[in-house]
């Protein structure tokens, strides 16, 4: 998302709990998206350097645990909830006085084809992306009548190391390889294929660009159309 916007023409602000976010390619904090007074901070930070700001995209998230519901442990549960769904609320209450003042913006949340269909042994991450569909909903609702958007991008299974990690989890839950479950997220759309991370970053670019001016409150799916949300091999 931060190359495709940064190609795009637009100034781009990355933020990350990891300290590789500052790369030097672009401007950079070190924040924990579910630490409220980190991420006021950082507000503070983004209005007093660029005095506003056009698009907010909320994709903090982790894959939280591969278990049965009642092998999921409290904490866990929390945590997942916590970086997915509390991380975008708390980026949408920091960022709403500023696109509320210029009358203009739009916020770009990620939600998950796990959020439009429920997934077995993935409870807190399906819950948490349900919520951020309701959450986006609402922030249009709230939001438009002051020229703000709101839309979220519902990834599919999306080529790199953390669905790797998801992969390798799911294996070990199911006593499956890897491959076969690789193959069943394949298998389970209709373009029998996952993503790159490029697909959702060029959506995202429409979604903040002009061309998108007229939507608002939508769930966009990128994932090859997926029919299945059980994948078997």
């Amino acid at each position: 998302m931060a190359a495709g916007f940064a190609d795009a023409g637009h100034d781009v602000w990355v933020t990350d709990i990891a300290p590789e976010v500052q790369d030097g390619l672009h401007r950079a904090s070190v924040v924990d998206a579910s630490d409220d007074a980190a991420m006021a901070a950082l507000f503070v930070e983004v209005e007093a350097a660029w005095g506003g700001v056009d698009v907010i995209c909320a994709n903090a998230g982790i894959a939280g645990p591969t278990a049965a519901l009642e092998d999921v442990d409290l904490v866990d549960w929390q945590r997942c909830v916590s970086v997915n769904l509390e991380g975008a609320f708390l980026a949408t209450k920091y960022a709403s006085p500023m696109l509320k003042a210029q009358g203009a913006g739009s916020l770009i949340y990620t939600t998950s084809t796990a959020g439009l269909y429920g997934y077995p042994n993935r409870a807190p991450y399906a819950a948490a992306k349900w919520g951020i569909i309701g959450l986006m909903k609402t922030a249009a609702m709230e939001l438009g009548p002051h020229g703000v958007r709101a839309n979220a991008i519902a990834p599919g299974a999306v080529e790199g190391p953390r669905m790797e990690g998801v992969l390798e989890r799911e294996a070990a839950a199911k006593g499956m390889t890897r491959d076969q479950v690789y193959e069943g997220y394949a298998a389970g759309t209709s373009l029998r294929t996952f993503v790159a991370a490029e697909d959702i970053a060029n959506m995202a670019v429409f979604l903040g660009s002009d061309a998108a001016r007229r939507v608002s409150g939508q769930v966009i799916a990128v994932d090859g159309h997926t029919e299945n949300p059980d994948p078997k091999p």
